[in-house]
């Protein structure tokens, strides 16, 4: 009875959340209105309430631009945890703009669908993303390119930096900022995540969506911390890949100490 009435409660605030904001953001979409960067921020703040996803935050967003979050990825769980602190967009693989809820949401928020195939679209892509950070929107790239088991980051492809290479050249400064993000899962009911609980924090690519979604509204009490790190900037004259070792390099830090609950120095 009791998880029944958590899923009527999360449906019931998601479906009044998306009744008030979803007409404004459409609207916002037509007409290109900057409302439309803000709306996201309410509704998924709206919806980790429901899904009793508690929202914790370390560190400062950087407040310079154009900006570029890099951020660990484990989980659906991620896009919501980071639109409900920031006013973001993101990118994301192709396949992402067919998925079930996610797929609407994820064209609402005007994510960017990249085709890592194909090099000619991967170049335009990498132009509208490049012109919209330099006309202050802030792109969340999730650089492992997957989700994993929430536990450890992967492999950071370098590769997909190349859009803030692009964005350079249109930086009125000359420079891209490049900042680490870090989302870890930690507790449970209040409690450090145990062996039970651990498989929520991750979402790997053969597990289904649907009964992943009805676990965490079952759970009703996840926290994830946000930890924030210092930024890189990408000059014309960066690295592409020492910026992306220095990135992974400090999501992995901030992501090791807060699985430990550890503060970090």
């Amino acid at each position: 009875m009791i998880v029944w009435l958590r899923i009527a409660y999360a449906t019931v605030v998601v479906a009044a959340a998306s009744m008030l904001l979803v007409p404004l953001q459409l609207l916002g979409l037509h007409f290109e209105w900057k409302l439309r960067r803000i709306l996201p921020r309410l509704w998924h703040r709206a919806a980790c309430h429901a899904l009793g996803i508690r929202v914790k935050v370390h560190g400062k967003l950087e407040g310079r631009r154009p900006l570029m979050l890099c951020v660990n990825h484990a989980s659906w769980m991620d896009i919501m945890v980071m639109s409900s602190v920031a006013d973001v967009a993101f990118i994301a693989k192709i396949e992402v703009r067919d998925w079930p809820i996610f797929g609407l949401l994820a064209r609402l928020q005007k994510s960017v669908f990249i085709v890592r195939e194909e090099k000619r679209k991967t170049g335009n892509q990498a132009s509208e993303i490049a012109s919209r950070m330099a006309d202050g929107e802030i792109i969340v790239l999730f650089p492992e390119g997957t989700t994993s088991d929430g536990n450890r980051l992967l492999e950071v492809k370098s590769s997909l930096f190349g859009a803030a290479a692009m964005a350079v050249p249109h930086s009125p400064n000359g420079s891209v900022f490049v900042q680490p993000v870090a989302i870890a899962y930690t507790k449970a009911h209040g409690v450090a995540m145990g062996r039970y609980h651990r498989p929520l924090a991750g979402w790997p690519g053969d597990v289904e969506l649907v009964p992943h979604l009805i676990d965490v509204v079952k759970c009703a009490a996840l926290d994830a911390e946000v930890s924030f790190g210092e930024a890189v900037e990408y000059r014309s004259d960066s690295n592409r890949k020492d910026v992306s070792a220095t990135i992974a390099r400090r999501i992995r830090t901030m992501l090791n100490s807060r699985l430990r609950g550890r503060e970090i120095s």
